[in-house]
């Protein structure tokens, strides 16, 4: 049975993969009296004078909301909010499996950006985390924006996932090449809500990106050029200093990294050959990559990673939110901010204690990760 088939089976077999739990069992009555009524009511009298109580009352302490609308499934584009329950029934499983924490998927039927951003302030009380999935961009941005000031960290996965995870891998292909991350020249295809993110979490980190070059459907992104956004002329400032302009071939010559976060076989053998000796290659559409890791590598890579599991290199989200939610809750973090994201990577680049070519990153579910990100969100904190 291939793989398609096996994926409907076990969904259809357990109608799901997630689940509640009780944790207090009710016996006998006198249970039933203190779970429910009359005794229920002595702790909502608590939190009712003091609302930060809910963290020692309830399922706040432990538990995020995963929020989509459907807008931008990974590698399925719009396809709804009921088409992408399962996609956040699998973060939660994730959520659990890495970190347990409990996340409940919430998969709204609207798309109107303000009713999103009231919805999740709606139901924030409940909730000590929001993580916002598969919603389009330019929207994202707005929304997660409006958000920052609910007092619990709302973090948009697709963008801050992928640059934290991109930021490790790079940290580690650095030193492999022997090459200041610092200085590196990088090519980037895709300026949606993971590149532009990863271009703010670089730059905050420290690389200098006045000669790297961004490309979006329309070619080499360059300050003054018509029709960008607002989230693409913040792109023209930091990037191609020297306002190149082409199509993406013509933005390979002397980079050293190129990653890609846009659409499969976009890249070919001759436009890595353009690249600098011991180039770095992080081919992420998924799911199939810009360009694939044998044909990368006997184009002259030096190292290659992609979103897929059946790679070596898999540069995957996974690796992020379990341990950054995880670090969050436990220091009652209010946001999670460019400090967290960078400790972030930095712990999972840690990770792998001895990095070669082919491991880079640590494996997806290794379950060290997210105790080491939680461990430098928290001293972010003191």
């Amino acid at each position: 049975m291939d793989l398609k088939k096996q994926a409907l089976k076990i969904h259809k077999k357990s109608k799901g993969k997630i689940a509640t739990k009780v944790k207090t069992k009710i016996k006998n009555t006198k249970d039933l009296s203190l779970v429910y009524t009359p005794g229920v009511a002595e702790v909502c009298k608590e939190i009712a004078k003091d609302k930060s109580k809910l963290y020692d009352y309830t399922i706040k302490s432990n538990t995020v909301a995963v929020i989509t609308d459907g807008s931008a499934v990974l590698g399925l584009g719009n396809i709804g909010p009921e088409a992408a329950l399962p996609v956040m029934e699998g973060k939660c499983v994730l959520f659990k499996e890495l970190a347990d924490i409990n996340a409940f998927p919430i998969c709204i039927n609207t798309q109107d950006t303000q009713e999103i951003i009231q919805f999740v302030k709606n139901i924030a009380p409940v909730f000590g985390g929001i993580n916002l999935e598969d919603i389009s961009a330019p929207r994202c941005f707005e929304i997660e924006e409006s958000l920052q000031d609910l007092g619990i960290p709302v973090y948009h996965d697709d963008q801050h996932g992928t640059a934290i995870i991109t930021l490790a891998a790079l940290i580690n292909s650095a030193k492999l090449a022997k090459k200041d991350i610092k200085k590196l020249n990088i090519v980037m295809s895709g300026a949606g809500a993971a590149g532009i993110a990863m271009l703010k979490l670089f730059n905050f980190y420290g690389i200098g990106l006045s000669n790297s070059v961004v490309c979006d459907s329309k070619g080499i992104i360059y300050k003054g050029r018509d029709n960008l956004n607002k989230q693409k002329e913040e792109i023209a400032e930091l990037t191609n200093s020297s306002l190149q302009k082409g199509e993406l071939k013509d933005a390979f010559k002397n980079k050293d990294v190129f990653i890609g976060v846009s659409a499969a076989n976009l890249v070919t053998k001759e436009m890595i050959m353009d690249m600098n000796k011991d180039s770095i290659v992080l081919a992420m559409a998924n799911p199939d990559p810009e360009i694939l890791p044998n044909e990368a590598k006997e184009a002259g890579a030096f190292i290659v990673g992609t979103g897929r599991s059946d790679f070596p290199n898999q540069v995957n989200n996974c690796l992020g939110f379990p341990g950054l939610f995880k670090g969050a809750l436990e220091a009652k973090a209010t946001k999670l901010t460019n400090e967290m994201k960078a400790a972030a990577a930095e712990a999972i680049a840690n990770c792998v204690e001895n990095p070669d070519t082919d491991r880079i990153v640590p494996a997806a579910l290794d379950k060290q990760v997210p105790i080491k990100i939680a461990e430098a969100i928290v001293k972010c904190m003191t």
